[in-house]
């Protein structure tokens, strides 16, 4: 293999050739799934930051592999501005680039760090594994997180994924750098290193196939869910024309006869077209239809005081609302506008009335389900956040995560939402129903394997039953604290061999 470019200049020849990787390693997401091309396009980037000179080059490789990553992981995004075009449609190459531009930060910060850490050599590609997997855990948590497109979430398909039982997307994340890494590490000697990547490779992805091999038990209650997708198109959704259509569809799936009547029905996310305050008499409404012993799980909007919440509700067979549960991470920009009372008094109050004016809830909930088991309640956007699905103290059965991912239209956002929902699946060991008004509704089994499904853009239903949880998983217990604790140990020893290596030589 030929010797790296490691001149002072970075022309556009070579940035183009940078943004090319980035596009490249996006297609191991959804819906593209070609989880391999990770272990193609990392290791030459190892291999290229090895010997990059400066800090500056080190910054903009990041920075150009980046933008072109999130610039078609990200390509969903423009779907919300065109959901009334001729208003907002010239937003939408903007919100894409911008946010392509700035989260590709993260990636430039994570690559010069490692360069400023370490001068060169098998030292650097080790630390920038580690630099790497410290600015994605920023980026997961700063200014509200946004862990979307986690180069993990490309694992899904592969038995690999199940590492995050033990140590998160993250710690995930930092192993697959390291096994990518070798070819890099090892340099000059790179088929060596390409040798002990694909029997580490191998080693972890056969521990991964071992570790979900063991069975899957049905839950002792047997529970029967009935998860209704009613395909309601954003821009029809809310139209007057339209509420009672598919209301009505909705209805007509809760009431549907089988030989085997559910114990509950899961509607998606602000499903009941009605305020909560207004809709008695719809809540009953839907009692009778799902039955005298079959509880509801559905989505809908209630205030307090004159603000909005996102509400999950759950209907006993009686038709009154036993629990409810307010989304607490709600989507900036979309349904609140960050720092709006700054913005306010700046005289820019015009920008605030571009996003939604809810309210959080308070935190995570784990909610009573009498003659159902005990399940998480998830709505929508928090399903990306691994903090919003562990619980410590009062450990659930079951998660019950409702959505409507019409806003991400048909092409790869729906798709990369359902796998981070199987990797909360995952890290858990517990099994995942999701109800999403346009798709993909599925249920997902502790191991984070889809088990049942509704297609994206069809309506129907499907009644599955629900498996049982496995034992709390190392995650679940533990958090982020385990590689947390590896990632420092890691980093201290790249430091201390380094510098004993330049005393040696001196």
């Amino acid at each position: 293999m030929a010797t790296p470019d490691t001149s002072q200049s970075m022309t556009w020849r070579k940035r183009i050739v940078l943004f090319c990787l980035g596009l490249l390693l996006a297609l191991g997401q959804a819906p593209f799934g070609l989880s391999l091309i990770y272990f193609v396009i990392l290791p030459y980037l190892g291999w290229i930051v090895r010997n990059v000179p400066t800090l500056k080059i080190g910054f903009g490789v990041g920075w150009w592999v980046g933008f072109g990553y999130f610039a078609l992981t990200l390509i969903w995004i423009v779907e919300p501005f065109l959901v009334e075009p001729y208003v907002t449609g010239w937003m939408a190459p903007f919100a894409l680039g911008f946010m392509a531009a700035g989260l590709a930060l993260f990636w430039a910060t994570a690559f010069a760090s490692a360069v400023k850490i370490m001068p060169s050599g098998a030292g650097r590609v080790v630390v920038l594994a580690i630099t790497w997997t410290l600015l994605e855990y920023l980026r997961a948590n700063i200014f509200t997180g946004f862990p979307w497109g986690h180069l993990s979430y490309g694992l899904i398909n592969l038995p690999l994924a199940q590492l995050a039982s033990f140590v998160g997307i993250h710690g995930a994340g930092l192993i697959v750098l390291l096994i990518a890494f070798l070819p890099a590490i090892f340099s000059p000697r790179i088929w060596d290193g390409a040798v002990w990547a694909v029997v580490a490779f191998f080693v972890f992805n056969g521990f991964g196939q071992w570790w979900q091999s063991g069975p899957v038990m049905m839950n002792p209650s047997n529970t029967l869910v009935r998860v209704v997708q009613p395909n309601a198109a954003q821009h029809l959704k809310w139209r007057h024309d339209m509420v009672d259509v598919f209301y009505g569809r909705m209805m007509g799936y809760t009431r549907a006869q089988t030989p085997d009547r559910p114990d509950v029905v899961i509607w998606p996310e602000t499903a009941i077209p009605y305020l909560y305050r207004d809709s008695l008499p719809v809540l009953q409404e839907i009692a009778t239809a799902s039955g005298p012993k079959t509880a509801v799980i559905a989505g809908i909007v209630r205030t307090v005081g004159d603000r909005p919440r996102n509400t999950m509700l759950f209907l006993d067979p009686a038709g009154g609302p036993n629990a409810l549960y307010d989304k607490q991470h709600l989507v900036p920009f979309g349904e609140y506008m960050p720092f709006a009372a700054l913005i306010e008094r700046l005289g820019l109050s015009g920008l605030t009335g571009l996003a939604g004016r809810f309210v959080s809830g308070e935190g995570s909930r784990v909610i009573n389900g009498n003659n159902l088991p005990n399940f998480l309640a998830l709505i929508c956007y928090e399903a990306i956040f691994p903090q919003h699905a562990r619980t410590i103290e009062n450990r659930p059965e079951w998660i019950v995560h409702i959505t409507n991912d019409a806003w991400f239209g048909e092409f790869s956002g729906p798709y990369q939402h359902l796998a981070q929902a199987q990797m909360r699946a995952i890290e858990q060991g517990l099994p995942l129903v999701r109800s999403a008004n346009t798709g993909v509704s599925a249920l997902i089994d502790p191991h984070g394997r889809i088990v049942h499904d509704l297609k994206l853009g069809t309506a129907g239903y499907f009644d599955a039953r629900l498996p049982a949880p496995l034992r709390a998983t190392i995650y679940a217990r533990f958090g982020e604290w385990i590689w947390l604790i590896l990632t420092v140990l890691l980093l201290l020893t790249s430091i201390f061999f380094t510098l004993r290596t330049a005393r040696e030589i001196d």
